[in-house]
């Protein structure tokens, strides 16, 4: 299910949990196997999950924009990012991980729930890049700290590489790599020495970089190989 798109594996798993995922009228059990002729409901509603089943696998990678949302739909009106996305006939978009209001750059989005759910998990240790513009001053003490792992208010974290880009003055560039998705974990780690996230671009997941002809509110289609080296990263 989650492979055909129907939603990402912890929603189906929290789906089943709840009772709202039946087959041919009985509750269904963890590790059950769709066949030929289940009749599927979600939450009392049909799903011919057969033709979900059948589509193939498309990865997009979107730049996001400052100012967009990482979600469906937002109480307040503020725009989001499957608005800027084709229509899929079947099935919907995944967002692989989520980047806040407030950073911009690559968001890979498939119709592929079980390969979302692969990249994302936290055992594949998959690398997510930024490149952060820094208001204060950093030393190389002050990057060895965050190489080595500071203690933040959810655990210890720490990035896997940081180094210096460009700039002088106040403003500083670096590209920093980390391994989870925590929660504005980038810009809690700088906030952490006491220096401000003035910009925040992610330009890689893994693999996949964000290419520079992809602009602001635009989106490239992975083509056959890369998404085959893709999917092969994470054993699929």
């Amino acid at each position: 299910m989650a492979r055909a798109g129907l939603g990402s594996r912890r929603e189906i798993e929290r789906w089943i949990e709840e009772g709202k995922l039946t087959v041919n009228n009985q509750p269904i059990q963890p590790g059950y196997h769709l066949k030929p002729g289940d009749y599927l409901q979600i939450n009392g509603r049909v799903v011919k999950w057969e033709k979900y089943a059948e589509q193939p696998t498309r990865v997009l990678v979107y730049h996001k924009p400052v100012g967009e949302l990482v979600t469906r739909r937002d109480p307040e009106g503020r725009p989001v990012i499957f608005t800027q996305l084709p229509r899929l006939a079947v099935g919907r978009w995944i967002a692989v991980g989520r980047l806040d209001i407030n950073t911009s750059g690559l968001i890979l989005v498939t119709n592929n729930g079980e390969l979302a759910n692969r990249l994302m998990h936290p055992s594949r240790q998959v690398e997510r890049e930024y490149a952060v513009r820094i208001l204060g001053e950093v030393d190389d003490a002050m990057m060895e700290r965050l190489r080595n792992g500071v203690e933040l208010e959810d655990g210890p974290a720490q990035f896997d590489e940081v180094r210096f880009y460009a700039g002088e003055g106040a403003n500083k560039w670096f590209y920093v790599t980390v391994k989870q998705g925590r929660n504005r974990l980038v810009r809690r780690l700088w906030e952490s020495q006491g220096v401000k996230v003035s910009r925040l671009l992610r330009v890689r997941y893994g693999d996949v970089t964000l290419p520079e002809k992809v602009r602001s509110h635009s989106f490239y289609e992975l083509e056959a190989a890369e998404l085959q080296d893709l999917m092969a990263s994470v054993d699929l």
